[in-house]
């Protein structure tokens, strides 16, 4: 049985929620000078980039995109890791930012490290919502709430500008 994908948000639709998710930033975060938008690696680097570079363009914050690098399919045995020193973290306001919320699962083992270095506040930004916690997950920022079935699964498509968007399978 072949899968039936289908597109959920358009580039456009894609690109209007990451700027509006930007602005919710800018606006929760207006005092700010510079900001860390720390990306799970896959589209939620991605993700995290893409809000760097638009929170940039519409406020004066410094946006800095860091790359989380955690295994997502065993995250409880796999380090999680930064592509910067930790120190740059100090102090700052982090938004943790990954594709899909689900579970909850990858985005709790992806803060962890966070708990023992001393931020001034940590937020999270998910392009979809799916609403199935088993971990006490909530996002700050949500560009698109999606009720779906355990079977379904939804991708999100950043790092391909032909086919950027989100998808249903």
């Amino acid at each position: 049985m072949e899968l039936i994908e289908s597109q959920i948000l358009s580039q456009t639709q894609v690109l209007q929620k990451i700027r509006r998710i930007a602005f919710e930033i800018y606006e929760n975060n207006f005092e700010e000078s510079d900001i860390v938008i720390a990306g799970i690696r896959g589209q939620g680097h991605a993700l995290a980039k893409l809000l760097a570079n638009t929170l940039q363009e519409i406020s004066p914050i410094e946006a800095s995109a860091v790359l989380i690098d955690v295994d997502k399919d065993v995250t409880y045995e796999s380090p999680v890791e930064f592509d910067c020193d930790e120190r740059f973290l100090e102090h700052k306001t982090i938004v943790v930012v990954d594709d899909v919320l689900n579970s909850g699962r990858t985005l709790a083992y992806s803060l962890s490290p966070f708990l023992s270095i001393p931020v001034k506040r940590i937020q999270v930004a998910v392009m979809v919502d799916r609403n199935y916690r088993r971990f006490p997950i909530l996002a700050d920022y949500v560009g698109y709430e999606l009720s779906t079935t355990l079977s379904e699964y939804v991708s999100v498509v950043l790092d391909d500008e032909a086919r950027m968007g989100v998808y249903l399978k």
